[in-house]
């Protein structure tokens, strides 16, 4: 698909750059870098809502260049998954970018970022065995394949990720440790909506009653704070209470547990700073969200970055 390389943003605002050009985005990321600006990433697979946008803010707090990604991988997603119909809303995304002066996207083609004969993929850290890992074998493999590449188109100063997918923010801090590469990696607060539920692309697969239920997953994640301010420390107990509120409201559940937060290993008891997560199907909508909370009862939203 063609892109505009640049779109004029009015007189207020300066133009935003549009690139699907692995090596100009490189060229053009070193050249900020070697004019003394910080640049922050903020990787998306597009359909942006709030939580993206709140990403991009985060960027900017600490960076003069921010550059946002706009590419739905298809090695991340398992052959019976939504690809083919995952939203794909560019025009609107660069709108939604430009208002927000950001100085750069990247939308790469699928060419672009598999050429004809790759077959170089990233093996996951240890951290992406249980849970998604189980449930969708292939799925971090293309993650942090996706991730690794795009820092090394992009060798940004800063990349931001949301706190929403958990499971996979780790996988990706733990792969940027492991491998050096020299990108902080921030993980930021989920965005919710007004009535708690987490801002996810795949809320708009929802109707007004899957929207309805799927409030249920945050009111089960209360549970937690709830559970251990009331002097339960034995995580079997919790989880079960969790999987009991529940049950009525999704169509099923793949996991809800409650787990070390760095580690997302299993604990007997609560002794230590643990995060909830929950992955479940309302209707054929597969959705996530989590919570992470300290052994006094208090919930944080946020999880420090790696540097």
């Amino acid at each position: 698909m063609a892109i505009d390389p640049v779109i004029e943003t009015g007189d207020s605002m300066p133009a935003i750059n549009i690139l699907d050009c692995p090596k100009k985005m490189f060229r053009w990321t070193r050249q900020q870098q070697v004019n003394g600006d910080l640049v922050g990433v903020v990787p998306t697979m597009g359909a942006l809502h709030e939580g993206h946008l709140s990403l991009v803010e985060a960027a900017r707090t600490r960076c003069e260049k921010v550059v946002v990604t706009i590419f739905v991988n298809p090695t991340q997603f398992g052959p019976n998954e939504d690809y083919e119909r995952y939203p794909r809303t560019l025009q609107k995304d660069v709108g939604l970018l430009s208002d927000l002066g950001v100085d750069c996207v990247f939308a790469p083609s699928k060419e672009d970022m598999y050429p004809q004969g790759s077959s170089t993929t990233v093996a996951p850290p240890a951290v992406a065995t249980m849970l998604e890992g189980e449930c969708r074998p292939e799925h971090f493999g293309g993650v942090c394949t996706i991730v690794l590449k795009l820092l090394q188109i992009i060798p940004a100063d800063l990349a931001c990720f949301g706190q929403k997918d958990f499971q996979q923010a780790l996988v990706i801090r733990n792969m940027v440790r492991d491998l050096n590469l020299p990108t902080e990696v921030a993980i930021c607060p989920i965005k919710r909506e007004p009535d708690g539920l987490a801002m996810s692309s795949r809320n708009v697969y929802l109707d007004a009653g899957e929207r309805k239920r799927a409030l249920s997953l945050v009111q089960a994640l209360r549970q937690v704070p709830e559970a251990i301010g009331q002097g339960i420390k034995d995580t079997g107990l919790i989880e079960t209470r969790m999987k009991e509120f529940l049950r009525p409201f999704v169509d099923r559940i793949d996991y809800a547990v409650v787990v070390d937060s760095e580690t997302l290993e299993c604990l007997e008891a609560v002794e230590r700073t643990v995060v909830g997560l929950i992955a479940a199907y309302i209707g054929k909508t597969r959705l996530f969200d989590n919570c992470v909370v300290s052994v006094a009862g208090e919930t944080d939203l946020l999880i420090e970055s790696n540097h």
